[in-house]
């Protein structure tokens, strides 16, 4: 029997990692393409067919639900991954049909069995009468009376995601943008590399410059471990979202001394070296706090050899030990469902749940309110997530900000605009609340960060 070929052996791998282990694909991805000897094009390859597949999940399942006699949930998990791949091969990429039903029949029955493998074939055999456009239109809504639920499936993303992203975009006065933003998710970034000041310079990384980041490049290929200051972890790879997160809190105006800067949610650590940089030049001091001992380790592996720490701290944030004014500025990228990185996670549209917001929304309303009172009059907080859900940004800033006279809302997106060189040609940044600032994928090519300045007077 043919042996199954060692690029779509890895992406099968990664199937079974993130749906057996719960692993990043990402990760997992690296993982396998070692573990199989996997480079070059055949890794390209693999690449695209396990994020890919994951990413468009939601849409083969309605087509391969179309196809077979029986509930998708009684299908073997182990069949359903090969089923899952092969489909992607099939309506997305630029396999030939043969090759690609063939190829996935001999990764099933050389990981499940040859009855799998017979009931493989002829499952990819009805997949393979339609292009992708033909499924859609037969197997999503009509759009005409339900246009969320044609989105969920056209452009493979749970009804929920569709809801929350629609709302956040009506509350941003964009609502006619949700095929755009759900149409970026499903594009796969490009890799952006981060100079930290001090230690690197932008000259120094390939490829062309950041629209709107003064520290970050658009990596014109090749892995980033084999650029020289990013093996020396004097440069890192960043979404630039997140850097201007850091760049924003650091240029912000305040009254009085800069000395002691806080990352309260500090894991798994980029935005803290960007900012134990910006500090370190300004005569500062950083200190970067991370609860859980996994995250606190990568934190520290971030920051080795950077000036301008403090320390790394493992404190719970919402009661940590500082006395009430110690910083001059705080950032809290708070944990939250991560809805504005789904294109480059691609398992997490499939991992959240509405009910997560039940335990985040309370976490993220403790973490802000402690950062305000941690930060001295005078000084500066940046509320931050990388998410538009609006009960994790409007509402939590809501919420917390009552009753608290001594606290108002900077102008974000003028500060961002200042800050970066944001051109007025280039679509704004408002967020869904006066004051704040939201990025998205579609406008702006950066994950959906949501970013307020908060003022302690």
């Amino acid at each position: 029997m043919p042996r199954p070929d060692p690029a779509r052996r890895a992406a099968y791998d990664v199937m079974r990692a993130v749906r057996v282990d719960d692993a990043y694909a990402n990760l997992a991805l690296l993982e396998a393409l070692s573990r199989r000897g996997v480079a070059g094009r055949d890794a390209a390859f693999a690449t695209e067919l396990a994020s890919g597949t994951i990413r468009w999940q939601g849409l083969y399942d309605g087509v391969l639900t179309a196809c077979l006699d029986r509930p998708l949930a009684k299908v073997q998990a182990k069949v359903l991954d090969g089923l899952r791949l092969g489909s992607h091969q099939l309506l997305s990429m630029r396999v030939p049909p043969h090759a690609a039903i063939s190829t996935t029949v001999d990764l099933v029955r050389s990981e499940v069995g040859p009855g799998a493998a017979g009931f493989t074939n002829a499952v990819l055999r009805s997949v393979s009468e339609h292009d992708r456009d033909a499924w859609t239109r037969r197997v999503a809504p009509d759009p005409a009376t339900d246009p969320v639920g044609f989105a969920a499936t056209a452009y493979s993303h749970p009804r929920w995601v569709v809801e929350a992203l629609g709302e956040a975009l009506a509350a941003a006065r964009d609502p006619d943008e949700l095929e755009a933003l759900l149409g970026a998710d499903n594009e796969p970034p490009a890799v952006t590399l981060v100079a930290r000041p001090g230690r690197a310079t932008v000259d120094e990384l390939p490829g062309d410059r950041t629209a709107f980041s003064p520290y970050g490049v658009v990596s014109s290929g090749g892995s980033p471990a084999d650029v020289s200051a990013v093996a020396e972890g004097r440069a890192g790879v960043q979404d630039e979202g997140s850097q201007l997160v850091a760049h924003v809190l650091a240029a912000a105006p305040l009254d009085g001394a800069d000395e002691r800067w806080l990352d309260l949610c500090a894991g798994p650590g980029g935005k803290a070296a960007l900012l134990a940089a910006l500090a370190t030049s300004r005569g500062a001091r950083l200190v970067a706090n991370e609860p859980q001992p996994h995250r606190a380790e990568l934190v520290r592996r971030t920051l080795a050899g950077a000036d301008g720490v403090e320390a790394v701290t493992l404190e719970d944030g919402t009661a940590p030990p500082w006395p009430a004014g110690s910083f001059d500025r705080v950032l809290v990228d708070a944990p939250c469902t991560g809805l504005g990185a789904l294109r480059r996670r691609a398992e997490a549209r499939w991992r959240r749940r509405p009910e997560d917001l039940h335990d985040l929304v309370p976490l993220q309303r403790r973490l802000l309110d402690r950062a305000l009172d941690l930060v001295r009059p005078g000084g500066v907080v940046l509320y931050a997530t990388c998410t538009p859900h609006l009960a994790e940004t409007r509402d939590v800033l809501g919420a917390v900000l009552v009753g608290r006279d001594e606290t108002r809302l900077g102008d974000t997106p003028s500060m961002l605009t200042a800050a970066t060189g944001l051109r007025a040609d280039v679509p704004d940044c408002a967020g869904p609340l006066a004051g704040t600032a939201q990025l998205w994928p579609h406008r702006h090519r950066t994950d959906a960060m949501f970013l307020s300045l908060l003022h302690r007077t």
